[in-house]
């Protein structure tokens, strides 16, 4: 019986650290959006070849930044050969991330 209680933390960890992964992604997400949201009031209307160039440098950057947030500790687990927690941490944050646009949808219908 111990070894259910010991499988059954472990993925109960997982699952913690999938969501907090989510939740860091989704933060980020956040915090462009508001940069997106309120850019002309900040940074004025750019009528430059830099507007499209910032853009798409914060595009990449945020890539970066979502990858690192996502794959980084599964990286870790995988070369250490936990292979499949790292697998099922990863699908646990991308499980998380589903169920928060879902939320976020249902919020931007009903509000």
């Amino acid at each position: 019986m111990g070894w259910i209680k010991k499988d059954k933390d472990r993925f109960g960890g997982l699952c913690i650290k999938g969501l907090i992964q989510a939740l860091g992604v989704g933060g980020y997400c956040g915090l462009v959006g508001v940069i997106f949201w309120r850019g002309n009031a900040w940074f004025g209307k750019m009528d430059m070849y830099w507007g499209p160039v910032f853009f798409l440098m914060l595009f990449v950057v945020s890539a970066m930044i979502s990858a690192l947030i996502v794959f980084y500790y599964p990286y870790r687990l995988f070369f250490e050969n936990k292979k499949s927690e790292a697998i099922r941490l990863v699908l646990s944050t991308a499980g998380w991330l589903v169920g928060l646009v879902v939320i976020g949808l249902v919020l931007m219908a009903v509000l």
